[in-house]
Formats: C-alpha cells, sequence, structure tokens
C-alpha cells in the first residue's frame, strides 16, 4: 500500500512539471517585452529631448536677447585702452623722428625698445661703443627729450632704462660687472663735460637726462644667436602706470641741477 501511494505521488509531481516550466517560459518573455517596450520609450523620449535642446539653442544662436548683449566696456578699461594707444603715439613719434636723425637707430614700439644695430656693439672685454655708436646714442638723446617733453610724454613718459648685455664667455659676475659699466659708459657719455670732452646737451638738457634715464646691467641674460650681436646696448621705454604718482620728490631735486664740471669714473 505504501508503494501504491508513493507511485502516485511521483507520478502527480512528474506531471505538473511542464506546467511549472511552462509558466516559467512565459514570465521570462513577458519581462523580456517589458524591458524592450521600456528601452524602446526611454530612447524616443532621449531623442525628443535632444531635438528640443537643439532647436532652442539654434533659435537662440539667431536671435539673442537683448538682455545678453556684451557688457559695455567699464570706465578702468577705457582708461587703459586709451593710456595704451597715447603711448603708443609716444613710441611712434620717437620711431619716426630717431629715423630722420640716425640710419643705426632701430625702435621697436612692440617691445618699447631701441637698439642701435651693428653700431651698438661693444668689442671683446670692452665698455666703449665706437665712434658710430657714439654719434648714434647723441642723436637719439634729443628726440627722446623732445618726445618726453610733450603733454603727453610729461603725462606717460617714465624713464629710459639703459641696459648693456653680454655675451657668454667668462664667469657671471665678470659679465654682470662689464654689462654695468657698459651701461654706465653710456650714461657718462650723454653726461660728461670735462676737459676731455665737451657736452654737446645745454643745461636744462642736462636736467632731463638725468631725470629720466637710468643705467642698469643685465649681464648675459638676453643673449643673441652670436656672441658680437649679444655685446651690445640697448634702452628700453618706460611708462607710468594708471596709478602711479608722476610728480618728484622736491628733497631730490637739487641732486638734477647741472654741475661746471662733470667727469666719468669708469
Amino acid at each position: 500500500m505504501n508503494n501504491y501511494y508513493l507511485g502516485s505521488s511521483r507520478n502527480q509531481e512528474e506531471g505538473e512539471k511542464p506546467f511549472w516550466i511552462s509558466y516559467a517560459d512565459l514570465m521570462t518573455a513577458l519581462m523580456i517585452l517589458f524591458l524592450v517596450i521600456m528601452v524602446s520609450a526611454l530612447t524616443a523620449i532621449s531623442n525628443q529631448v535632444e531635438q528640443t535642446t537643439k532647436s532652442k539653442q539654434s533659435a537662440a544662436a539667431t536671435t539673442k536677447p537683448e538682455s545678453e548683449s556684451p557688457e559695455p566696456a567699464t570706465e578702468l578699461d577705457m582708461q587703459s585702452q586709451q593710456r595704451m594707444a597715447e603711448i603708443g603715439q609716444i613710441c611712434e613719434q620717437i620711431k619716426a623722428q630717431s629715423g630722420v636723425a640716425n640710419p643705426n637707430i632701430e625702435v621697436d614700439c612692440g617691445l618699447h625698445r631701441i637698439d642701435f644695430g651693428e653700431a651698438g656693439r661693444f668689442a671683446r672685454d670692452d665698455f666703449r661703443l665706437d665712434t658710430a655708436g657714439e654719434s648714434a646714442l647723441l642723436d637719439l638723446v634729443p628726440v627722446i627729450l623732445a618726445a618726453a617733453d610733450t603733454d603727453l610724454g610729461r603725462k606717460w613718459l617714465k624713464q629710459i632704462l639703459i641696459e648693456g648685455f653680454t655675451d657668454t664667455d667668462g664667469s657671471y659676475l665678470y659679465n654682470l660687472n662689464l654689462s654695468l659699466k657698459r651701461s654706465e659708459w653710456v650714461m657718462c657719455t650723454l653726461l660728461r663735460n670735462d676737459a676731455e670732452r665737451v657736452n654737446q646737451f645745454t643745461p636744462v638738457q642736462r636736467k632731463q637726462i638725468k631725470k629720466l634715464f637710468l643705467a642698469g646691467g643685465v649681464s648675459f641674460n638676453q643673449a643673441k644667436i652670436s656672441k658680437d650681436e649679444s655685446r651690445r646696448v640697448e634702452l628700453r621705454l618706460q611708462f607710468h602706470g594708471l596709478t602711479d604718482d608722476t610728480g618728484q620728490n622736491p628733497a631730490n631735486e637739487f641732486k638734477f641741477e647741472n654741475d661746471t664740471v662733470e667727469k666719468c669714473f669708469i
């Protein structure tokens, strides 16, 4: 009897298996169908959103609202632009007049630098320019002084930095001393009025030179391709900023007065 019941139970379980298998397959198919429908719906929505966004961007690019127009330049921006334009006028005046005074003078208004080409080069281990270099220097200075004495010059021109350069031969300190001597020699050439050399500038011009020109050496920090080109002198135009105090210190005025005899010590 027990065998009968066991056999009946086994037959019942085996008879129910196809039903559960079919039901599981049906549910799997329904889940796959649901996922396919969801993916299709999300893709359609995404495409619609993307097309709407592109349409809005295209419309915005075609018709830009007045509220999004560029902001007007501030007063500081306009002052800065005016400053640069007026500085450009000063430099262009120096460039035009110096070209007439001496063909060796080369003015770069982009970098605000003045050099003298081959005439502004030094011999090896020397700090004196030859006759052509000295002539170019003496021809340039009246042009700079004239530009500095204009309304724009008094407003913006701060100083003229004399920079002496060396090649890469020798130690750093040796070249630093040599570059300083080269820039100092230029200053001496402009100011000396001892028995060996009669200065060509008036007392008023000499006072301007003392106020405006500044000697400073830079060694081989900006060496050129060749050593001959590196041994040179350049003048760098420096200008006041918008907020600079352009007045002179009254306590220093007496130092700029003209001396009867001024001698170089290099």
